[in-house]
Formats: structure tokens, sequence, C-alpha cells
């Protein structure tokens, strides 16, 4: 019986001596027999193993190189778009000195700032390698913590390209200088080969270039300040820094200081005595006068960028090391002739009538421009101040300044493509009714949201059409829009439009435009409008050349990221900005502009610290900024009375600017070629007749057809070139001849309405 079962085992087992489920003779799986913990902790030391045998043949292959940063260093030439030479960035700010020449406290705000165990560690973070490694290997772009010694292999020895090759052999590399040089050695090596910004390489032109001493006059709280500096050069220079980076940098110092005692460098007691040390202005260097100076920094700045998005590089100081470190060779759209007309026009239109002997706060007033090619995203033309070694920011790509009402046509840009509705249900079109009463409460399902802005002037014009509220700029109106589109809509599309807005907060207020913004971005915003909704983001760079690397430039006409319709509709509304809006003296009336078809829009902030105008033709897009700087601090001023006037509006300087610009250089006899039946520049079907009986003054062309709340087929929207523009003598009785969608007592803005 035994004997029969004992066979019957047998037989199941099969061929091959295996059981159910493949078991073999001891009962386990294949998979279990596979992967026993004995293979397992096996294998890990196979591949340990093998890995320390490459490690040790790289290590026995790589040698410490001769130093390569000083031959490489070469001069940048910079070209206009034909191919002309704009200019070379000329020799190296570099200057070695000796560690001897550098105080030992300012020595050390250096190891404090960057790698407090320097002087103990054998010049290798292990695990900021390996994070480097794996970070590289993923595609994410930026590498780990690294040390000193890391660190002024990458800049001596090595380049900042982002490679595994190269991060291994920086491994090596620094690994044999820690053993066969002193620390002192590698520290004076590393921060005299380090990248500070203002074009300063080494401690000693730093020192020059921010305080203007020589590296051994420095103090401990100014060293403090350039080791911060090395994080970020170009965001953490004062002199450009915005408010967030400067907070950013005086956190650093402070973190720097605060290692110091720490580690027992630094007296407490000294170092609670301590101030922030503010930079000095920085100095152009030579040839970087005029506007030169600000072109070259845009296409440098773009060019840093790329690099880093295409991975090239870890990050943008990297970047910048090596777009510094020369080498290129980079033509610009810029276009000679429309770059001269624009800076003619800011002498003729502003800085010649400006007379800070007369008026102190025209000293004050800063102006920055940038022209676009909506078919292309070219920037042609470029202004970012007075000149280059009169004020070292550009006013061209500042973004501390409000675009106050230029963001008006955002607001409707995601009202029309979001197919927005009012409170009462109802389209917003050009056409929908809105009450323009000043500081009204904006109302969200019924509920006061506590937000009532104030209109210029504190100005109440009652219930008014899109398009009115648009031409008169009226904050009420607009603030009610955001909130029916909802604001986090709004900001989303002014995000996809070009402009900065990841991290706002969704709330009414930003339908003031209360957020920053620069004149570069907003012309790549109104682009994007002028191109018909598909994205343009401006580049100043045409081509790039390099013997050691390739730039791949992408295309700066982007995807459709609000529909043609919307765009086209908004476009049309701006229209009526400059024909019958805030613009219109300036742009509407001006004797050159020689039947050009014209959209744009003014605007002014809070306290008059900025105004602007950005407006474009079919072919050329121009964002003008007006912003008040103190020229003594810095600091964001007031306007009122500059260039003898109260007060300085969008449409006075700016649109100025812009006018004298646009219609010198833009072509004559092109069309929007819109795809819309509404806004102001949609011709009416018939002519509107005045009636005899007074009212209240529209500021479309007035009907003799009493209001409906039924729009009509083709609602006329655009006064007729054989009607006065001005306010006719004789008041109509009627509303203007676009119908309310939402008007009488059914517009839910109307306080007379039942909820």
């Amino acid at each position: 019986m035994e004997g029969g079962r004992a066979a019957a085992r047998r037989a199941a087992q099969g061929k091959g001596g295996r059981g159910k489920a493949g078991k073999g003779k001891d009962g386990r799986s294949f998979i279990r027999r596979l992967f026993t913990w004995k293979k397992m902790v096996g294998g890990f030391f196979a591949v340990c193993l093998l890995g320390m045998g490459a490690f040790v043949a790289l290590y026995m292959m790589i040698d410490i190189p001769a130093g390569n940063a000083d031959a490489q260093v070469q001069s940048n030439v910079y070209k206009y778009s034909d191919g002309s030479l704009l200019t070379r960035d000329g020799d190296k700010n570099r200057e070695i000195v000796s560690l001897d020449k550098v105080p030992k406290k300012v020595q050390l705000t250096f190891v404090a700032a960057e790698n407090k165990t320097f002087y103990k560690d054998a010049g290798v973070d292990f695990k900021g390698t390996a994070r480097g490694l794996i970070n590289t290997l993923s595609g994410k772009g930026t590498q780990g913590g690294s040390t000193i010694t890391q660190q002024y292999v990458k800049n001596y020895y090595l380049t900042a390209d982002q490679t595994v090759s190269r991060k291994l052999k920086e491994l090596v590399i620094s690994l044999k200088l820690d053993r066969t040089k002193t620390k002192d050695y590698i520290l004076a090596g590393y921060i005299n080969t380090s990248y500070y910004g203002r074009g300063a390489y080494g401690i000693q032109a730093a020192a020059q270039a921010y305080y203007h001493v020589d590296a051994d006059k420095l103090k401990v709280q100014q060293g403090a300040y350039l080791a911060a500096l090395l994080q970020a050069p170009s965001q953490y220079d004062w002199a450009v820094a915005s408010d967030t980076g400067r907070k950013l940098v005086k956190a650093r110092w402070n973190y720097v200081l605060d290692n110091m005692v720490e580690e027992g460098w630094l007296d407490k007691t000294k170092r609670d005595g301590m101030t922030f040390p503010i930079p000095k202005a920085p100095k152009a260097a030579p040839g970087m006068g005029g506007q030169t100076g600000y072109l070259v920094d845009a296409a440098n700045n773009q060019l840093a960028k790329q690099l880093v998005t295409q991975g090239t590089a870890d990050n943008y100081n990297d970047a910048m090391t090596m777009v510094k470190a020369g080498g290129w060779t980079i033509t610009l759209n810029i276009d000679k002739k429309k770059q001269k007309a624009l800076e003619n026009a800011a002498k003729s239109q502003l800085t010649s009538k400006l007379d800070p002997k007369k008026r102190s706060v025209d000293a004050d007033v800063q102006a920055g421009a940038v022209s676009v090619n909506p078919k292309t995203g070219a920037v042609v033309a470029l202004y970012g101040g007075k000149s280059y070694y009169d004020h070292y920011r550009s006013n061209a790509t500042r973004t501390d300044y409000q675009p106050a009402s230029t963001f008006k046509p955002v607001i409707l840009a995601a009202a029309l493509d979001e197919d927005a509705k009012t409170q009462a249900g109802k389209p917003i079109t050009a056409n929908t009714m809105y009450d323009g009463t000043s500081k009204r409460q904006v109302v969200d399902n019924g509920t006061k949201v506590g937000f009532a802005p104030e209109n210029e002037d504190d100005q109440n014009y009652g219930n008014i059409t899109v398009q009115t509220a648009m031409n008169k700029s009226v904050n009420s109106v607009f603030a009610q829009m955001g909130v029916d589109v909802g604001m986090d809509k709004v900001l989303k599309v002014g995000s996809q439009m070009g402009m900065d807005t990841g991290d706002l907060k969704a709330v009414p207020a930003q339908t003031l435009g209360t957020m920053g913004a620069s004149p570069w971005q907003m012309a790549g915003v109104y682009a994007t409008l002028d191109n018909h909704g598909k994205k343009v983001t401006p580049s100043i760079i045409k081509s790039v050349e390099n013997s050691r690397r390739t730039v791949n430039l992408p295309n700066p006409i982007g995807e459709q990221v609000i529909s043609e319709e919307a765009a086209d509709s908004v476009t049309s509304v701006l229209t009526g900005v400059v024909d019958d809006g805030t613009a219109k003296i300036s742009v509407r009336d001006n004797s050159n502009r020689d039947g050009r078809k014209v959209a744009g829009k003014t605007g002014t902030s809070d306290e008059n610290r900025s105004a602007w105008f950005t407006g474009y033709t079919p072919d050329l897009v121009t964002s003008v900024g007006l912003f008040g700087e103190s020229k003594k601090s810095g600091a964001q001023v007031s306007m009122y009375k500059a260039g003898g006037l109260p007060r300085v509006n969008g449409g006075g300087f700016p649109a100025q600017i812009w006018a004298a610009y646009t219609f010198g250089v833009s072509k004559t006899g092109l069309k929007f070629d819109l795809n819309t039946t509404q806004g102001a520049a949609v011709q009416p079907t018939y002519t509107p007749t005045v009636s005899q009986t007074p009212s209240q003054t529209p500021s479309q062309t007035p009907t003799s057809q009493a209001p409906t709340t039924q729009a009509p087929t083709q609602t006329p929207t655009q006064t007729p070139t054989q009607t006065p523009t001005q306010t006719p003598t004789q008041t109509p009785t009627q509303t203007p001849t676009q119908t309310p969608t939402t008007g009488g007592v059914d517009n839910p803005l109307n306080p007379n309405r039942q909820q």
C-alpha cells in the first residue's frame, strides 16, 4: 500500500522530478530557489565589488588635468539681425589674488556658506554626488550638494556641463586634489575662479564690483554677502534683485554669519552688531553704453535659461557661468532701424521733456519698452532705460511694477475663452451691461466678497457695456467680471498667455493688475492676442554658435492657448480704447497714424507708480512702461507732477512714445483680419441717428431705438467714420447701439434688481 502511494507520488512529479506548481524535490518553487537570501547577498556583494573595481579603474585612469579655465575664457560676439556687429563683451574682469590678501574671517564666510566641513572632509560629498548622478540619469537636471573642492574642480578643471561623465571626473579629481593639495590652495582657487555676477570672476573683481575696494579691505559682513551671492549671482545682485530676491539674499547672509558663530569663527556679540552691507551701484563694462548693455543682458539671460531647459547646465547660475566664459557668437533679432526709432521715440517724447533741475521727481522716472513681431515672436527693438551706464537695471525686463489696467484684456480674454456668464447667467460679450459705479461691492452668488474698487478719479458710470468699460478702463466692471469668470481661470489664462501668475492668490484684487510684470511679458501677452490666440514667447536671439556646445532654440510661436474668436474679439474691443477711449488723443489723433489699424490698452497703477501703454498693429506689438523709482534709494515712488503734469497716465508719455515709434516703422494698409462679430472694430449695418431729448451721454454712438434684453443678430459697435467722435451737443435719450444682453432690471449688478 505504502509502496503504491510512493510510486504515485513519483509519477505525479513527472519528467524532470517536478511536482505540483513546478516545485522541486525540496518542495520550493523555481522563483524561491532562484532568489535565495544567500544568492541575493552574494549578488549584492558582487555588484559592490564590480562598482569598486570600476571606481578604482577610473581613479587610476583619471589624472588631475592642467587648469583650463583661463585658457577657455574668450570674448562673446553679439550681432544685429542683419549680421552686422553690435558689440564684443571685451576682456574678462578677472584678477587672481593670493589667499593672504584676503582677511581670514572673510575666507571663512565662504566655508560657512558652502561647506562647513571643508577643513575636515576628503573633498567629496558622496551623498550629494550620488544624488546628482541619479538626478542626471533620471533627467531631473538638478545637482545635489557638493563641496568647495568639487565646485573648484568644476570651475577650473572641468566645465559646468550636466553629464554623468563630468560628474564622475569631478568626483575622482576632487579626491585626488584633496590628497595632493592643501586646503588653503583649494580655497584660494575656489574664491578666485567663481563667478560673482556683474561680470566679475574672482574675489578681487567682486570686491571692486560690489564695494569698490580691494579684497584685502573687505569687512566680514561684506565677505558674507559675496559668499551668499555665489548661490545665485544674477538673482541676488542687490541692484537688480526683486523684493523676493533681496529677502532671499538677506536670509542667506544671515545664514552665513550664524554658521560662523556656530563654528566658533565669529564672536556672537560682534555678529549681533552687524548690519546688512548694501552693495554700491554697479559700473557697466566698456562698450556697453546706451542700449547695448540692455540688449546683451537680455540675450545672455535667454541663452542661460535655454541651457538649463535643454539640460546642458544644472541650474541658471552654472548656465550663466557658461555664457560668461565666452566663445559665443549670438545673433539677435534686433532690427537696427526699429531699434534706433524706439530710442529716438523715448528721447523725443519723454527724456527731452524731463528736467530734474526744475522738478526733482523727473529724476525718478524710468522708461522701458519691448517691440515684438507677432508672427515670429522676434524682439525687434528694446529700450532698457536712458543708458546702461546711468541705470544698470533694464526697465524692459524688470517685473517689480504693476501692469495695472493693461491686465484688463486678459480678464476679458478669459471670459470669452471660458464662455463665462454673469451672475444672472447671461453670456459675457462686448455688449454685456455692467454697473460701473465706483466702489461698488463685488458680488459672488448674491454674497459680497469684501472688495469694492475705486474707479479712476472715483468716477461713476452707471450701467455701461463691456466695450465702454474697456474704453474708459472702469475698475468696478472688471472686478465683477473677474469674479463672474472665476479668478482661478483668469490667472490660468494669464499664465497661458505669458504672464507669471503661478504664485498669485486667486483674489478679486488681482483684476486691478496688482501683480508684477515687465514690458517684455506684456508684449508677449498682447502678441498672443495679435496672433489670434497662438502663444507668442518673445525671443531676442535669432541664432547661437559655439564650438563646444549646441543650443536648440525653441520656436517662439507655440500652440493655441485661447480660441481664435476670443483673441480676435479682445482685439476688436481694444480698437475702441484707441478710437474712443483713454488712448485717443495720443494715438487716434496722431497725425502720423496714416490709417493704420490699432488696438491697445492703457494702464496707470495705484499712487501713480507705473504707467503703461501696450498696443499693436497687425504687424507689430510694443509695450511701453514708465516706472517711478527713487534715484537715491531705488524704492518705488509716485510720478505725480513729472514732466510738469499733474499725473503720468498711460495715455500720456507711454502712448506718445508708442505712437512716435510705431507710426514710423509699422506697415500701412494692413488689417487685423478678425474672426468675431463683436467689439468696436465690427462695422455697424446702418447709420445710427441722434435723438433730440437730452439724457446721459453714452460712450458709444447712440441710436433712436429703445433698449431690449435680447441681443440683435448683428449689433453695431463702432462709430462710422462719418459720425463725430466727440460728444454730440444734442444728447440722446437712448442707450448705446451696443444692445445690452443683461440690461434693465435684469442686470445682475443693478441695485434695484430683485434677487
